[in-house]
């Protein structure tokens, strides 16, 4: 109440905050997934190039998925890639083969059908995450029509590095994302995905506000002796610029996200099973029961769905069921930037942002495609030239698949080589500038300096008590400061800035851990 404006006669009541403002702790586990989805309309409206906020996998469903046709049709399947098997001359140098009537064959995907986004999202959701937002840059495109080569990566045609900066930039316009994902980078040529890293890492330090998480071309396949190429492939291109925003996982994980029913004999040859029909039913050894199976498929009669006709043809036919199966397998290997995002959602939401994701495991893993070693480990925990390191999943015998490292990109910096701490520090700036936007235009004198300086200090004794912060009192953990002749000088206030200095000793995780044993001489009882 302004006292000066009272003019007439009366008793008047004036309330005083006996409070200051608090700060408002923001979100810390909220990822904006880029990249393409089976469509992007929602009651007639269209969300492609949008950054969408959902809540939960359903929303994701009701808005970026096809909708399921009347029973007793089966549900829309919503991610269908197709594989072709090869015949080889002799045996493959890698894994993804089959031996079928005596002759090898190359299991091989059509590249332009390979897309990460939507099992990102599943595998997201089933490991715990929550709020998320979404750009869908556009559907999934045409397919080759024919495989790549055997031991190839996968380049899809239809993923454009154009596609994917553009969904970066609409990210620019939101503060509340917390990390940047995009599965779908590793489908791009090396140097479209150097390229675009190194944008998602620019933007990550212009923003303040979130962390990039990348998956490494090389990791679905990866060479058990020559893999280390990949390794200095993508730290080669990855820049210098904003390393400490950023954080990489090795190798790629086997899931178990897509089920039987999501592969069947349409996804194989493009659906031809005229193709399909001389490896499972050779002439030399036909078997009636597949033969009229097959028939029915191609000249369809009876009104048997797809899944009717493909649960027959999987009973009848042992090695079209090994086919399907090894093909399954393929399509579950997945990179794991969409589990992290959930495993690091699930850690905040249980114990804080302060915690490091890692020595936990992932929910839907059921195996690796290569099982690092401790030693291998060491050369993508640490590099002493660039510095960039490389977070590993590893095997453990009797404990299983565990995440097993929590590094940003910046390996050397004693500041920021470590995940928690980077994005703890990343909480606790954005928590104290959102607060502080009540005190602008506030008149810059005492008085708002110590309402500043009592909210910024309420908020870090909090996070103190939650085992945020490192000390045995709030005084070892936290320092804020703010006043003329401490933080500002006269020159300051007229140019109308007022400084705040807070400093916090923010808790590192233990990463190395030395047990010293010695021997000690027997003493007399």
């Amino acid at each position: 109440m302004n006292l000066s404006t009272i003019s007439s006669p009366g008793v008047y009541i004036q309330e005083l905050n006996a409070f200051s403002n608090s700060v408002v702790p923001v979100a810390t586990a909220v990822p904006a997934f880029i990249g393409y989805t089976p469509q992007a309309l929602y009651e007639g409206k269209s969300y492609a190039n949008v950054a969408q906020k959902i809540t939960s996998f359903a929303e994701f469903q009701a808005i970026y998925c096809y909708p399921d046709p009347s029973q007793p049709a089966p549900p829309a399947k919503q991610y269908s890639p197709q594989y072709y098997l090869v015949q080889q001359k002799s045996k493959p140098v890698d894994n993804d083969y089959m031996l079928i009537n005596g002759a090898y064959y190359s299991i091989v995907p059509d590249p332009n059908t390979i897309y990460y986004l939507y099992n990102s999202i599943r595998l997201f959701y089933q490991n715990g995450g929550g709020d998320a937002y979404i750009v869908s840059i556009g559907t999934y495109g045409p397919p080759s029509l024919k495989p790549m080569n055997s031991g190839d990566q996968i380049v899809n045609s239809n993923v454009l590095l154009n596609d994917l900066m553009g969904g970066l930039t609409l990210l620019l316009n939101e503060e509340e994302p917390t990390m940047y994902i995009c599965p779908e980078a590793t489908l791009l040529s090396v140097a479209d995905n150097g390229t675009l890293m190194q944008e998602m890492l620019l933007q990550c330090t212009e923003m303040q506000t979130a962390i990039s998480v990348f998956d490494l071309i090389g990791g679905r396949n990866p060479d058990p002796i020559m893999y280390t190429n990949d390794i200095l492939t993508f730290r080669n291109n990855t820049g210098v610029q904003g390393l400490n925003y950023g954080t990489a996982y090795y190798p790629f994980i086997g899931t178990t996200i897509m089920q039987n029913t999501d592969i069947d004999y349409t996804n194989l040859f493009g659906g031809d099973t005229t193709q399909l029909a001389p490896i499972v039913n050779p002439p030399s050894n036909p078997d009636p029961a597949t033969a009229a199976i097959l028939s029915n498929i191609q000249k369809p009669s009876g009104g048997l769905t797809v899944t009717q006709l493909n649960n027959a043809l999987t009973n009848a036919n042992a090695v079209y069921k090994s086919i399907i199966k090894h093909v399954l397998s393929d399509a579950n290997i997945l990179p794991p930037s969409g589990a992290m995002a959930g495993v690091i959602t699930t850690i905040d939401s249980e114990d804080g942002v302060w915690e490091a994701p890692a020595n936990t495991s992932i929910v839907g893993v059921s195996s690796l495609p290569i099982r690092l070693s401790e030693s291998q480990q060491g050369n993508l925990n640490m590099d002493a030239v660039s510095g960039k390191s490389i977070n590993a999943i590893r095997f453990f015998n009797g404990i299983g698949i565990l995440v097993w490292g929590a590094r940003t990109l910046d390996g050397n910096s004693l500041d920021w080589k470590y995940l928690p701490v980077r994005r703890t520090m990343t909480f606790l700036e954005q928590s104290c500038k959102l607060a502080a936007q009540a005190y602008v235009f506030q008149p810059n004198v005492k008085n708002t300096w110590e309402a500043v300086k009592a909210m910024i200090g309420s908020f870090l004794t909090s996070v103190w008590k939650q085992g945020g912060l490192q000390g045995a009192t709030p005084s070892d953990a936290f320092s804020v400061a703010c006043g003329l002749g401490v933080t500002m000088t006269a020159d300051d206030i007229l140019n109308g800035f007022m400084n705040v200095m807070v400093k916090v000793a923010v808790v590192h995780p233990a990463e190395f851990i030395v047990i010293t044993f010695q021997q000690q001489m027997a003493v007399s009882s």
